[in-house]
């Protein structure tokens, strides 16, 4: 597959909720390619499909270096990884294996590899036995096989949306319970899941963790539910999370996370955000009115929904062409995969150089939901 274009300026405007217009000029250096839907440019439009790419002043976290004994430990796991050339089908005992597939080798990149041994505290063992569990999971789950159409209607009225990104370029992820238009299901849970995976595809270069927005107006508490969202985002998305922003709690709502909060490692508590402002966190010009920002955002399913789905597809099949120019390895590296002038780990190798990981998370020892 050929290397994407390059890349041209690009200038977004949308109405915003003081009536002026919101203008986010991208340098030509942008990372992403252009062939997505853009919102119109128009300033009586309202904005109906999801930000491109963050604000230009978003700058995800500086690199770092591992020490040499996380670097052993990396060593270690990246040869079991690869060691792998099927796996359980399903997490039933004496499940029958089989072959490991493209995509989940490509999954199975240096950051991910990471996440998990952070999320173990660097005990290489345990990491690659949840590795090994999720990889499990996400089959017997059929994440891969999720598709747009068949989780629509969860998302007719707008209950979540990905839109915009915060202060150090996490995408942002909206819960909107008010806007509920279904009943507990499995397909709920399924909901969730879908789109954290379209959140994790549309994160720039250099960024692994995604912001959770929620606005807890006319949410309903379901323990039961809860927990088993809980399990999954705790087991099989570990270092995930980088902000969760919390507004507007209702009693109810305050009980369920007071319930939830002994399930929460310390580390993950820090980063959930009760009833702030959250222009301290999301640049205004990218925050949804609804949240206290400037984006007069309107919810239109058959306009929003396409376009959060052709955007999806077309980062995935850019990365899934990176990743087999770069060599078809485990252990690629995300910023390559993700766009722009980063080097694939085969060039960094050849180069002689060390590589690096994202600064907000490393050491942090942390085994918690998503984050």
């Amino acid at each position: 597959m050929a290397a994407p274009a390059p890349t041209q300026s690009l200038m977004f405007e949308g109405k915003l909720a003081n009536g002026s217009v919101s203008t986010s000029l991208q340098p030509s250096t942008s990372s992403f390619p252009d062939t997505a839907t853009v919102n119109s440019a128009d300033p009586s439009d309202l904005i109906t499909t999801p930000f491109l790419r963050p604000l230009i002043i978003a700058k995800p976290s500086p690199l770092r270096t591992l020490t040499s004994d996380q670097e052993t430990k990396y060593a270690s796991l990246h040869a079991t990884a690869s060691s792998w050339t099927a796996i359980p089908t399903t997490s039933a005992r004496n499940s029958p294996d089989s072959p490991i597939t493209p995509s989940e080798r490509m999954w199975l990149t240096r950051e991910c590899l990471l996440r998990y041994l952070r999320a173990t505290k660097w005990n290489t063992a345990d990491a690659a036995t949840r590795l090994l569990g999720t990889l499990t999971w996400r089959r017997e789950y059929g994440v891969e096989k999720l598709d747009a159409e068949y989780i629509s209607p969860e998302n007719a009225t707008g209950k979540q949306v990905i839109m915009g990104y915060d202060n150090v370029a996490r995408p942002c992820l909206y819960l909107i319970p008010a806007n509920q238009n279904t009943k507990e299901s499995e397909r709920q849970v399924q909901h969730l899941v879908f789109m954290l995976e379209r959140t994790i595809d549309l994160m720039p270069p250099g960024q692994e963790t995604l912001a959770l927005l929620v606005n807890s107006t006319g949410s309903t508490v379901n323990i039961g539910q809860g927990r088993a969202v809980l399990n999954i985002l705790q087991t099989h998305y570990p270092e995930r999370l980088g902000r969760a922003l919390v507004i507007k709690i209702p009693w109810a709502a305050n009980v369920f996370f007071k319930l939830i909060t002994p399930f929460i490692d310390p580390m993950t508590r820090e980063k959930l955000k009760f009833n702030e402002d959250l222009r301290k966190h999301v640049p205004s010009p990218q925050l949804l009115a609804a949240f206290g920002g400037e984006v007069e955002f309107k919810y239109e399913h058959g306009v929003y929904w396409p376009a959060l789905e052709k955007l999806a597809k077309e980062r995935k099949t850019e990365q899934l062409g990176r990743w087999l120019q770069g060599g078809s390895r485990i252990g690629e590296l995300e910023a390559y995969l993700r766009g722009g002038n980063e080097r694939s780990l085969a060039v960094v190798e050849s180069e002689g150089l060390k590589t690096a990981t994202n600064g907000e998370n490393v050491g942090s020892g942390n085994d918690g939901v998503l984050g």
